[in-house]
């Protein structure tokens, strides 16, 4: 027997408050579900230019479909789907693979259907599809997620499943107001999210327009007062480096110390932004390691290979990382993280499949960079420290709305 106060949600509008408790219903009772279905699949050369949308998951992120990234199908091709023709008030997701990942289609310009890893679901009178899009990112609909991804090797969500998908729900006027609410909550995060994608599209820019290219010695933008050609240097002409290193021998329990250790830093803690994360992965317990102050420039060199940082708090480092120790000249800390950052980006371009295997530190040391006097050096790496603070300043305001929308989702449904 179900306890009545399990029907209602820690959090409810106040008008709703005297309402009737939540009641559970049944998916397939209160809408139509439909995927693709005997569909022969396109083959690349038969996609075209133009025609009707064909959404597939990988074209949506955090409820937004990108429009601009879809494939569009011949209109015979759409046609032989008629029931599974878009319409706004659809709500669509991924029944194969990487299961979930919703969207609710509100602003349908033009034909559009979906592919055959996504299922349609089109809500009746008495379910909101708001409210149902919220369903898909609570935790009733993460538990079904769960069940069939710890069940199979190829995660796959049928029909009947969501047919047979059972949810509470109030009556469909507070199910709506819950869906308007949720909806301004949706688009303040994705405003934030489009507000953070320009600052790194400005960045961007920046960083072409402001460093020299491939066959340039001089950038095509510049602070004031600079002029004059950027000289070219090795790696080995500017800084003193070395590797890291890991205790030996790997996995004894005494080189680490989780409450007291000092903090260990690995390839998976370098972040972004060039910075390390707030709390590395391990710690080590004994000083059996590379020890680097606070404000060295790191590189990783396996792994995920040319993600720098510079080093917030003092650590010790593994030997997967490189360690700027010094400089021979005098050089801006900043500066010479992004030309670094630079160095790896050209690098991944001209390896196979965009991506470096390996590196060593004596191949490091013959790569040339360019740099100008150092004064140029501080106001190129203070503009960018800038730009820099200013992305983790949206990112942490984004953060914040992503953590208030699960905390609602929490209270405001059974």
């Amino acid at each position: 027997m179900i306890d009545e106060k399990r029907l209602l949600p820690k959090k409810r509008f106040e008008r709703f408050k005297d309402n009737e408790s939540w009641q559970e219903i049944k998916l397939g009772e209160n809408a139509i579900i439909k995927g693709r279905l005997g569909w022969k699949s396109l083959k690349r050369e038969e996609y075209i230019d133009n025609g009707p949308s064909m959404i597939a998951g990988k074209h949506i992120k955090n409820g937004i479909i990108n429009w601009n990234e879809v494939d569009h199908i011949p209109l015979w091709r759409y046609e032989e789907s008629p029931e599974i023709m878009l319409k706004n008030g659809d709500v669509i997701f991924s029944k194969d693979g990487s299961l979930g990942n919703p969207a609710l289609i509100t602003d349908l310009k033009g034909k559009a259907t979906i592919n055959s890893t996504m299922m349609l679901v089109r809500t009746n009178k008495n379910l909101d599809a708001s409210f149902f899009y919220q369903i898909l990112n609570s935790k009733q609909f993460l538990d079904l997620v769960y069940l069939k991804v710890s069940g199979s090797s190829i995660p796959h969500l049928f029909q009947e499943d969501m047919k047979n998908f059972k949810f509470y729900a109030p009556d469909v006027n507070e199910q709506q107001k819950i869906g308007e609410f949720f909806k301004i909550l949706d688009e303040r995060i994705a405003n934030q999210a489009r507000k953070i994608a320009k600052v790194k599209a400005l960045k961007s820019a920046y960083l072409t327009e402001m460093f020299p290219q491939e066959g340039e010695t001089v950038p095509r933008r510049r602070f004031k007062g600079f002029e004059g050609e950027w000289q070219k240097e090795k790696i080995s002409n500017i800084a003193n480096y070395r590797r890291g290193s890991f205790p030996q021998p790997y996995g004894e329990d005494k080189w680490y110390d989780e409450i007291y250790g000092m903090p260990f830093v690995q390839v998976v803690d370098v972040a972004n932004n060039l910075k390390l994360v707030n709390n590395t992965k391990q710690k080590l317990a004994q000083p059996n390691s590379v020890y680097v102050e606070k404000g060295k420039v790191l590189v990783t060199l396996q792994g995920s290979i040319g993600r720098v940082a510079i080093t917030q708090y003092s650590s010790y480092v593994d030997r997967t990382l490189l360690i700027f120790e010094s400089y021979k000249f005098k050089v801006d800390t900043y500066y010479f993280a992004y030309i670094i950052q630079l160095l790896f980006d050209i690098e991944k371009q001209k390896a196979p499949g965009g991506t470096i295997k390996t590196i060593t530190k004596e191949a490091l040391s013959e790569f040339i960079v360019k740099i100008p006097c150092y004064e140029e050096q501080q106001k190129i790496g203070k503009f960018f420290k800038n730009l820099d603070d200013q992305i983790t300043t949206e990112e942490k305001k984004l953060e914040k709305l992503k953590k208030m929308k699960e905390a609602y989702l929490e209270e405001m449904f059974v």
